[in-house]
Parts: C-alpha cells; sequence; structure tokens
C-alpha cells in the first residue's frame, strides 16, 4: 500500500473514529472518484472537511447495517402482513444506525451548532398500502443533534412548536437567531424503496441524507406528497427568454414545446419521461400519462434500459432517476430524459435540492396524503381555506365528476396539516427555495447504495473478505460531485455485530433479557430515540420535555400485541427501576 494511501485511510479514520467506534467498525480502505465531468473539487462542503467525511461515513454504515441486519428479501414469498413487518423491521434497523451514527458524530460539531431534521420519509403509508401500514419507523420532525445545552434549548423550541399554537416557526427561527445558535436543518430517507428491499429486488435501494445550511422552514412533523416536474434547466432559461413560465400545471404540450426549444434536433420520440407507474396511481397520474403519449412521447417503462446504467423500474423510487434528467447521446442521436409525476414529501424536496448540482429545475406542487384526484385538481384544492364556510362548496366545484362527499373532511384534514406545517399551499409557481426561510441555501447530498443503482451504474453492498463489505456513497455539493467507496470490516462476529446495528428494543424482543442486561445512563436516550423512530404517532409531547406512549393507538398489524406488551413492559421497568433516568417517559393507560 503506497503512502499516499495510507495517509488517506488514516485521516478517514481520525475524523470519523466516533462513528466507527460507536459499531465496532474497522476502516480498512478509502476510494474517492469524480462521479461528473468537473473532477474533484478540493473546496469541502459548508460542513467542513472532518465533518463531511463523518457524514459520508454514517451514510456508509448505515447502508451496511440495514443490508447486512434489515432482513433483505425475506419478503419475497411473504403474505401482506408478514411483509409489512419485515418493511417495518428493516426501516427500524435503517433509522436506528442513522440516527446513532449522527449521534456520534455531532459530538465533534461547533460548540453552539446543531443538526435538526426537518424532513423524514415514513410517517404514511404509500400508494398501493393500506392504512394499517403506516406509520413506519423514520428519523422525522424535530429530533435534533446537538452538544447538550444546544440539544436542550432547541429540544424546548420544538416542544413548543408543537404544543402552543401560539408560538409559530418565525417564533423558533427568531429565538434561535437570538440564541446565535447555528442550525443545520437534514431531509433524511433512511432506506429509499423499502418494498424492493423487503421483496429481494437487485437494484434501487438506498439511504439518503441531505444536510442544508439552515432548517426548512417546517414547523411540525409532516408527510405528504408533492408534484414533481424535473427537466434540465436549459429548458427553463430557454422558455423564459421567451417569456415563458414553466411550472408544475403548464400543459405537457407546452413543457414539450420548451424542451424543443431549448433542443431542437431532439424529436418526441428521443424524450423519455420517466413517472411512477402501477394502476394504484392512475386516478392521480392516469391523465398525465395520457398527454405525454398523445405527444409522441416515450413513457419509461420497468427494464427500459438505462443509458450506461441497468434497467429502469417505475413501482417506486422517485430519487434515483433524478441522475439521469438532462441530455445524452446514444447512437450519435441527442436524448432528453426528464421525471414527470409526485413524490413523498421528504424525497420531493431532496429531489429538488439536487437541482444546483445536477444542473435541472424542479417546478413544484403541494398534494394531498389522498389518491382520489388528479394531479391537475390537487394543487388548487390545497389552496383553499380548510376553515372557509364555504370549503365544501369550493372543493365539490374542484373536484367536478370525482366528486365524492366522503373526501371532503379528509381533504380539510390535509389543508389542515399542511397549514401547521408551514408547507406554503398558495404559491402558483412553487420551487424548493420557497422551503428555505434565508432563500438561498447550501446542500450536503449523502446517497450510500444499499443495492445497486440503475441510474448511475454504482454498485451496492458488495462482500469483499471475512465480514468486509464495500460500500459507495455518492456526495454531492454545488461544486463537487463525487463518489466515496469505503470497506469496512467488522470486528466482532456477524451475531455480536447484529445486537449493535438492532435497536435496543428490537433485541428486547428477539429475546435478549433486559432485566438483566447492565444499565447505562445512554439507554435513556436510546430508547427515547428509538419511540421516537418506531412509532412517532402514538406519542404526545408533554410539558417541557416528557412524552407520553398510547399504545392504542398502534394497529396490531403495524406492531404485533405480544410486541406491544413487551415493550410497555420494558418501559415500565425501566421507570419503576430507574426514576430519574425516565423522568420524561409517561404511559397513557
Amino acid at each position: 500500500m503506497d503512502q499516499n494511501r495510507k495517509n488517506r485511510i488514516a485521516q478517514w479514520v481520525y475524523d470519523t473514529g466516533p462513528v466507527l467506534e460507536r459499531f465496532h467498525l474497522w476502516l480498512e480502505d478509502v476510494e474517492e472518484t469524480a462521479a461528473g465531468p468537473d473532477g474533484i473539487s478540493t473546496s469541502p462542503s459548508f460542513v467542513g472537511a472532518a465533518l463531511e467525511r463523518a457524514f459520508v461515513t454514517s451514510a456508509a454504515v448505515t447502508a451496511i447495517g440495514t443490508y447486512l441486519f434489515g432482513r433483505y428479501g425475506e419478503g419475497r414469498d411473504a403474505d401482506k402482513a408478514q411483509l409489512n413487518r419485515i418493511k417495518k423491521h428493516a426501516d427500524a434497523v435503517s433509522a436506528y444506525a442513522m440516527s446513532e451514527a449522527i449521534w456520534h458524530l455531532t459530538r465533534n460539531l461547533p460548540e453552539n451548532h446543531a443538526v435538526m431534521v426537518s424532513l423524514g420519509e415514513g410517517l404514511m403509508p404509500k400508494a398501493g398500502e393500506t392504512p394499517e401500514m403506516g406509520s413506519n419507523p423514520l428519523l422525522g420532525f424535530g429530533r435534533v443533534y446537538a452538544r447538550p445545552a444546544v440539544a436542550r434549548f432547541l429540544d424546548r423550541c420544538v416542544h413548543r412548536l408543537l404544543n402552543h399554537p401560539t408560538y409559530d416557526w418565525e417564533d423558533f427561527w427568531r429565538e434561535v437567531g437570538e440564541a446565535r445558535v447555528t442550525v443545520w436543518g437534514a431531509a433524511i430517507d433512511t432506506l429509499e424503496n423499502t418494498s424492493r428491499f423487503a421483496k429481494g429486488e437487485p437494484s434501487g435501494p438506498m439511504t439518503v441524507l441531505h444536510l442544508f445550511d439552515q432548517p426548512l422552514q417546517v414547523s411540525t412533523p409532516y408527510e405528504g406528497y408533492v408534484g414533481t416536474l424535473v427537466v434540465p434547466r436549459e429548458v427553463v432559461e430557454q422558455a423564459a427568454q421567451r417569456s415563458i413560465l414553466l411550472t408544475y400545471r403548464t400543459p405537457r404540450e407546452r413543457v414539450l414545446a420548451a424542451i424543443r426549444g431549448a433542443y431542437p434536433d431532439v424529436p418526441p420520440e428521443r424524450v423519455h419521461v420517466w413517472t411512477l407507474g402501477g394502476a394504484a396511481r392512475i386516478p392521480r397520474i392516469g391523465s398525465l400519462w395520457q398527454q405525454w403519449r398523445d405527444l409522441g412521447v416515450h413513457l419509461v417503462e420497468d427494464g427500459w434500459p438505462v443509458p450506461g446504467g441497468g434497467a429502469a423500474f417505475t413501482d417506486a423510487g422517485t430519487y434515483g432517476p433524478l441522475a439521469r434528467v438532462g441530455v445524452y447521446r446514444q447512437d450519435g442521436q441527442r436524448h432528453v430524459f426528464l421525471c414527470d409525476g409526485y413524490a413523498a414529501s421528504a424525497e420531493a424536496i431532496q429531489g429538488a435540492s439536487l437541482d444546483p448540482i445536477l444542473g435541472t429545475h424542479s417546478a413544484l406542487a403541494v398534494f394531498s396524503s389522498r389518491f382520489a384526484l388528479s394531479w391537475e385538481q390537487e394543487p388548487e384544492i390545497m389552496r383553499l381555506d380548510p376553515e372557509s364556510g364555504d370549503f365544501a362548496a369550493a372543493f365539490r366545484r374542484l373536484a367536478g365528476e370525482a366528486f365524492d362527499p366522503a373526501l371532503v373532511e379528509p381533504y380539510r384534514e390535509s389543508l389542515r396539516a399542511a397549514r401547521r406545517a408551514g408547507i406554503p399551499c398558495d404559491r402558483h409557481a412553487l420551487t424548493v427555495d420557497d422551503f428555505f426561510p434565508r432563500k438561498k441555501w447550501r446542500v450536503l447530498a449523502l446517497a450510500g447504495r444499499i443495492l445497486a443503482d440503475p441510474y448511475t451504474g454504482e454498485p451496492g453492498v458488495e462482500r469483499v473478505g471475512d465480514r468486509t463489505y464495500r460500500v459507495v456513497v455518492r456526495a454531492a455539493t454545488r461544486h463537487r460531485l463525487r463518489s466515496v467507496a469505503l470497506t469496512l470490516r467488522l470486528r466482532e462476529s456477524m451475531e455480536q455485530s447484529r445486537l449493535i446495528f438492532l435497536p435496543l428494543l428490537e433485541r428486547f424482543y428477539a429475546g435478549q433479557d433486559y432485566r438483566t442486561r447492565p444499565v447505562k445512563v445512554s439507554d435513556s436516550g436510546r430508547l427515547r430515540n428509538e419511540l421516537q423512530t418506531l412509532c412517532s404517532d402514538a406519542l404526545d409531547h408533554v410539558g417541557s420535555d416528557g412524552i407520553r406512549v398510547h399504545f392504542e393507538r398502534i394497529d396490531d398489524a403495524v406492531m404485533p400485541p405480544d410486541k406491544k406488551a413487551l415493550i410497555r413492559q420494558v418501559l415500565t421497568w425501566y421507570k419503576e427501576n430507574h426514576p430519574i433516568w425516565f423522568r420524561w417517559l409517561e404511559l397513557a393507560d
């Protein structure tokens, strides 16, 4: 091994030691390669070079832990209930690994800095899933990672956001500024494409962490859907020169005209549009598909060979295809690839924040969490006032033939949830800038490949030796796009490593005796973290820092009755035997 390579590994070990030690890992090798045309810039991201390495390692560790201990492929032939439990196990392992990694790396944050999770995916079931399939384990709104004094200050602010109707996001932002605390916001999806992971598909699953130099302007836990149209930036700029504004609601005939205006040599059949597919999505975007088909454009289908990559899939995964948006050449001819349709809120913001990195433009529109109305109707309905006396009449007028009286109250509640969270529902032309208080922002975008990515050609986790695995993380900023391959070796046996990566509650459910296991003060924070990750919709935030757990809110299909009973038993034991450490915990009757 040459000296430069030794020095590189040594530097990474020094900067990422807390994460490696937490998961009992050896760093065997580091490879850095350019993932774009501009090479590897020497300028670090806004977090600094050392912390950037730690965040990259966190994504890598989450990918490896999920791959090894998330029960990959065990749901291939399972019934719906069993598949759902396997998915939730995988989500729990990935969310726990990411949370623990961030907690340990942020011990090295500057004293007045914090990382706050603004958006995380997992609160609600996706298209085609039944209501009992949500909520999924997640890292969601309000999770704070910082040194103790800063974390306590921000936790109090978040509690006020959640519990005090007169304390809003503007109050939070002002109080943070007056305290001279720097908050980095995060949008996290620790296991993108969970269903594909559980079913053992060969490609797609990844862990995605986007870190911003400011928190998103979101004031309560929120997960909904967002309409997304992502095109090359040149298309929007060329249209603007002709006084044409492209928004999400622009008829696709005009979008195609703008594409042809930017690239006159590209006929419709060489325009490739990726959208989510499947029968469950017909009510929402079926007419969108038809608009593109009528224009002679190619709608990407499952198995379509991605140029320079693998086979596309459309059952899930709105983040991955964004890497391909733009112009490419094949057989001497130019083609254009773009993405259309919608995404879950965390994925949509993550994807839109790639715009300055990839040279794309994301036009957004707020959708509800329902799948009864079309992409044309949703943005207009989400602009209604849910407290207006004529809401039902306005909703009926906009819904048209799809109107169903049973939809009025669910849509009203979707609007209320969006407004409570501060989602900008009133904009005709919405972009990612509208989610940031300063409008100008910086991002460190990380994607750890759990399985192969068909859109970039990057491999998933690979076994390269005894308990030794190689994982690729794509790390991107406005000035740098690179792939980092880390080779990590488990220091412990596979069984011991499994316990290291499993949340405490999962370990106790698997049979470990919590009454004989040595108790540490850190168990308090770990269990609090796990409850917020595992069943956030069953928690009430009370007082200044308390949490009340309502087990009756958790559907038996989400968490089996015996598991709920065990977790209640575990929490009761901790509360009774360590009341000072667990004074924050309340169990509802």
